[in-house]
């Protein structure tokens, strides 16, 4: 089966930080390419980030059910964006300022049944807007937890 990304913007709307050609992209920031609805330079974007970037969505059997696409869910997946004890550890961002609890719920379950440990984010408001880094959750062993809140708490590059 194969998913395609439009109309999906959810990594192309800010909640993914990365850089399109010199532009930033974070929180607060879309992609200056980004339509709403789609990428205006859809055929013509760069390798690195955009075509190769999957989400989890997108990937070649997908474990994730159909309504997790990240615009309707509003949660954007990225496997495996680090190890822990030799077990992947899965992303999960927000499309919007927190994950929803169904979503948050789904994951949750996927993570514990999986033995998959999870890193889920928040946008952190001010009063300018949201703050490009996030807030970082860690949620599967207690160990594993304590590790993220601690690299967290140090600003250590999470993925």
């Amino acid at each position: 089966m194969s998913r395609e990304c439009q109309p999906c913007t959810g990594c192309c709307d800010g909640w993914v930080r990365m850089e399109v050609y010199g532009h930033e992209v974070a929180p607060g920031k879309p992609c200056r390419f980004s339509t709403g609805a789609g990428c205006a330079i859809y055929e013509e974007r760069p390798a690195d980030p955009c075509k190769n970037f999957i989400c989890g969505w997108r990937m070649e059997d997908s474990p994730y059910p159909e309504w997790m696409r990240p615009d309707r869910a509003k949660v954007l997946i990225i496997p495996g964006v680090r190890a822990w004890q030799g077990r992947p550890v899965d992303l999960a961002v927000p499309v919007g300022r927190r994950i929803p609890g169904r979503a948050l719920d789904w994951l949750k379950r996927y993570a514990t049944e999986q033995a998959r440990p999870l890193i889920y984010t928040e946008q952190v408001l001010t009063p300018e807007g949201y703050a490009v880094d996030q807030q970082a959750i860690g949620y599967g062993p207690p160990d594993f937890q304590e590790e993220i809140r601690r690299l967290a708490e140090t600003g250590a590059k999470l993925w």
